[in-house]
């Protein structure tokens, strides 16, 4: 059974995964890549380099942003956001993103594309070693949202 995913379960998706795919556009062309992110209930926060999707993104600030879960086939939720693209210069506003980012829950295993730093996973979240964090820091600001998902089963894992 398809069905429409509630706000709450779009938020609650939102906030376990990991991993989403930004969707821009820029200059006639549409660039998608996944990016590991923290999500607080308003933005995305996302960690990343100089590269084509940050000229885009600076060019055109309207992105979207997508996540999914699947468990199999039959058995899997997916939201999709739209917001606008910030760069986030301030240092206060950058520290309080990476500390945000530094919160997040983790797999065990995980790639250096996730780590912020030297230290991850064992840092303090002090100023000091905020500062020393290389990289952009930005966010999305969530302005709409929908989701759907489909069980097979009505599995409490999927649906609730």
């Amino acid at each position: 059974m398809i069905k429409q995913l509630s706000s709450s379960e779009i938020d609650d998706l939102l906030h376990k995964q990991i991993v989403g795919r930004i969707g821009c556009n820029s200059e006639n062309e549409v660039y998608i890549i996944p990016m590991s992110y923290a999500y607080d209930g308003k933005y995305v926060y996302c960690h990343s380099f100089e590269g084509k999707k940050m000229k885009m993104m600076r060019n055109n600030p309207k992105v979207c942003f997508e996540v999914d879960e699947t468990s199999d086939m039959g058995n899997w939720k997916s939201a999709i956001a739209w917001g606008e693209f910030e760069e986030l210069t301030d240092k206060n506003e950058r520290n309080k993103a990476l500390a945000i980012l530094l919160q997040r829950r983790l797999p065990f295993i995980s790639s250096l594309t996730t780590h912020l730093g030297e230290t991850w996973p064992f840092s303090s979240g002090s100023l000091e070693e905020l500062d020393k964090i290389p990289g952009i820091i930005f966010r999305i600001s969530i302005k709409e949202k929908t989701g759907k998902g489909e069980s097979t089963s009505e599995s409490p894992l999927m649906f609730d």
